[in-house]
């Protein structure tokens, strides 16, 4: 019974630590998605998807509702994007983007997580040209699915690619085609569960176990920095 409750308690504790971790994150992407391009979600594609993937990591409604209301607050034209880039353990490549309203704390910290950690910060532009812009869009694989004719209506939005992992299928596009995408996935009626714009690697790299878990603790402390909104790398 006391083994039962720990691990329902530890459950929960690591439940609560993603929540507070994902929330304000998730909520900042859709206040700048606001500022940006306008509060109504059905004119707003980018606000749209951003609320999708909220909503799929379950962040609440009062807290999508909040997160809209205050792209027109004052502060919200403080939020600015940057981004950084280094280099980890074992010469890998890092890319980390962020949604701060304070870049000289942000860069401080994501300094100090490079050097902490076995890397280093590079300056900006060094390692922008080894990574592509992509649009990157998952739905579930679902019975009876027909990917082939997915596959032929979404290439007049765009679509490069499609792949299928375990019940998971990624399409990627060009960053510039992620509106277009995203309106034909709407068409089809596809259900997204996520839809973003990715830095995928031009050279990937293939590392040992001992390797990645030097540079997963890297990346762990910069994802958990609340400026972070993604960390890429070049890691097959």
């Amino acid at each position: 019974m006391g083994r039962a409750f720990e691990c329902r308690r530890r459950a929960k504790e690591a439940r609560w630590d993603k929540m507070s971790k994902v929330f304000p994150k998730m909520a900042k992407l859709i206040t700048m998605a606001a500022k940006e391009g306008g509060p109504d979600p059905f004119t707003n594609a980018k606000l749209r998807l951003a609320i999708s993937n909220a909503k799929a990591e379950n962040l609440p409604k009062d807290n999508i509702d909040a997160a809209i209301k205050r792209a027109s607050a004052k502060d919200a034209q403080d939020i600015v994007e940057v981004n950084y880039e280094g280099k980890g353990p074992h010469g890998v490549l890092v890319f980390v983007e962020c949604a701060t309203d304070n870049s000289n704390r942000s860069v401080t910290n994501v300094k100090t997580h490079f050097n902490k950690n076995g890397g280093q910060m590079v300056p900006s532009g060094s390692l922008e040209f080894l990574f592509s812009r992509k649009t990157a869009i998952e739905f579930p694989l679902t019975p009876g699915m027909n990917l082939e004719e997915i596959e032929l209506e979404l290439i007049d939005g765009g679509l490069e690619e499609l792949v299928v992992e375990d019940d998971l299928v990624t399409a990627y596009a060009d960053y510039a085609s992620f509106s277009t995408l995203t309106q034909a996935f709407e068409k089809l009626g596809i259900a997204v569960k996520k839809a973003e714009l990715r830095r995928v690697a031009s050279n990937p790299v293939e590392l040992t176990e001992e390797q990645l878990e030097e540079v997963e603790k890297l990346i762990d402390k910069l994802e958990d920095d609340d400026d972070v909104q993604a960390v890429f790398t070049n890691i097959a």
